[in-house]
């Protein structure tokens, strides 16, 4: 029996009042509305992309196949390159040289202020390269992973090996003439493609350790042969603290690369990785990349 009241229709069979979308029988399921997908988030930054860890999908993406100068987001290329080596021994150390020192002053960049003559294992290297950025740590990386009978040759292998790893990775549109992102005009990626390098350097434990850090404090022996208490490096990456789920990975900045981010996020068991490339600000591709994650955990 169909029954009319107020204008809303009503069908009573088997002792059931069932309305359009909705069942009111003691016991039934309510059918509610469809939820509206988040809406695609605006940003600043000229370039982002972002994916979903587990199976590689596609979550987000703005300009996400063009070439841009990546800033120190080159170094998660170098380190995933270090802890790719065979039989590496993290704890065997590296001796500091002028030549790290001399280079970031020349270059005015960002440092881990390794004390020359300290002997600084290759953890610490990769603490000092991570966290604080440090370009001297990146330096010495290339020195010691290099092959070569000169420092010039085996920081030229070096990145050598970086590009034949991106290589190895498919990707086309990324190209390294440096270990740091201080670039000679031919260091470029494109965000989909940094987002695939970050997703494969953080299936390394050691990596991933690294990159969730918020401060380290590393040890060093003295040239004397003493201990020298670094003063604490601090991470880069500020959402580490204003994002709830962050687990790394990797700030970068200069004149042309503007202000970038790569980052990752675990919620619920699900992981995001992106990157946002070229952006206002520091304060800008922290909020560029919380919209993206935001967004991104609403769709998986």
């Amino acid at each position: 029996m169909n029954i009319d009241i107020q204008g809303i229709r009503f069908r009573r069979a088997a002792g059931v009042v069932v309305t359009t979308g909705a069942v009111l029988a003691s016991g039934a399921l309510y059918a509610a509305p469809a939820q509206a997908a988040a809406p695609v988030p605006s940003v600043v930054a000229k370039g982002g992309f972002v994916i979903n860890n587990a199976n590689g999908g596609t979550l987000y993406t703005k300009l996400g196949d063009t070439r841009r100068a990546t800033g120190s987001t080159t170094k998660i290329m170098t380190a995933k390159v270090v802890l790719a080596q065979k039989n590496l021994n993290l704890n065997s150390t590296v001796t500091i040289q002028k030549a790290y020192s001399d280079y970031i002053v020349s270059k005015n960049a960002s440092s881990a202020r390794l004390i020359v003559g300290d002997k600084v294992t290759v953890r610490q290297l990769l603490y000092g390269l991570m966290l604080p950025s440090g370009c001297d740590a990146a330096y010495a990386l290339a020195d010691k992973f290099g092959t070569g009978s000169t420092r010039s040759a085996r920081v030229k292998s070096f990145i050598g090996k970086m590009n034949a790893d991106a290589k190895k990775l498919g990707l086309k549109n990324t190209h390294f003439d440096s270990f740091d992102g201080i670039g000679n005009g031919s260091n470029w990626s494109t965000p989909r493609d940094l987002t695939k390098i970050a997703s494969s350097a953080m299936k390394n434990a050691t990596f991933r350790a690294i990159v969730k850090t918020k401060k380290y404090t590393a040890k060093t022996k003295t040239k004397t042969g003493g201990t020298r208490t670094m003063a604490p490096w601090v991470n880069t990456n500020t959402l580490l603290n204003s994002y709830s789920g962050t687990i790394g990975v990797k700030t970068g900045s200069g004149p042309t690369a503007k202000y970038c981010l790569v980052f990752a996020a675990t919620r619920n068991g699900k992981t995001v990785v992106g990157t946002v490339l070229a952006s206002s600000s520091a304060a800008q591709r922290e909020k560029d990349a919380k919209a993206l994650m935001n967004y991104a955990f609403s769709k998986i």
